[in-house]
């Protein structure tokens, strides 16, 4: 049966392109073809595939100066610059931080099958002092691994590395490395372990563990941890 792809499933709606700026030259011309024509070929098709799709891209690249250096297609460009908004940097707009660090926390917490812990006034505070060079994405991670080391209902400046803090001391591990490092380990065992008496069944496993199948999902994902070897080990009587 014929397979749709990712621009036919996006017929009638929206297509959005992150971090278009990464694009190969060679999709660059496919994708500028789609966009002149609004129609492809399917792989290995020979059949004209007619779409309407608004296209959203987004770089945080500086395209203009690629297009000089001869890294990005300039005709590409002007057909996905039609409508430029620049997304003034989190440094530019404090008065996000906060909002987005308690909405990350409820949307990680939800993932793990815990309880949100609340934010230290005085971390909150800190996180709006942040000159966050990595934007969402680095805030992202700090609330990530802030979320993983609470280990109550409150998230204080022990449970969070923040990026404008200063370096340990080469060949000295800090307490909160040797800390993530324990949580590693601790986490990858347990799974295992979980898997191991459940013959890798993914379901028996987490509630084995008194977590929802989601946030063990996100775990074993998060460790590389397949369920099959256990199902085969079990098989096989090791």
């Amino acid at each position: 049966a014929p397979r749709r792809g990712r621009i036919e499933l996006a017929d009638g709606g929206t297509f959005f392109l992150d971090e278009v700026g990464e694009l190969k030259a060679s999709l660059q011309a496919k994708l500028l073809r789609v966009l002149e024509e609004r129609s492809f070929e399917r792989l290995g098709g020979s059949q004209l595939v007619e779409v309407d799709v608004r296209w959203v891209a987004a770089t945080h690249r500086d395209l203009r100066a690629m297009v000089r250096e001869g890294t990005f297609r300039e005709d590409l460009y002007h057909r996905l610059a039609v409508f430029p908004i620049r997304l003034p940097p989190l440094r530019e707009r404090r008065d996000d931080i906060v909002p987005l660090a308690r909405a990350l926390v409820a949307e990680l917490s939800a993932a793990a099958g815990r309880t949100p812990p609340r934010l230290d006034e005085a971390l909150e505070q800190q996180l709006r002092e942040e000159s966050w060079p990595g934007n969402v994405r680095e805030l992202y991670n700090v609330i990530e691994c802030a979320v993983l080391f609470c280990q109550g209902c409150l998230i204080d400046a022990d449970d969070v590395q923040l990026p404008g803090e200063p370096a340990v001391e080469e060949g000295v591990e800090s307490f909160r490395d040797a800390k993530a490092r324990m949580v590693e380990c601790f986490e990858r065992n347990y799974i295992e372990r979980m898997l191991a008496v459940s013959a890798g069944n993914v379901t028996r496993a987490a509630s084995a563990a008194h977590k929802n199948r989601r946030a063990f999902f996100a775990l074993m994902r998060k460790h590389a941890i397949a369920p099959e070897q256990f199902r085969l080990d079990r098989g096989q009587g090791h």
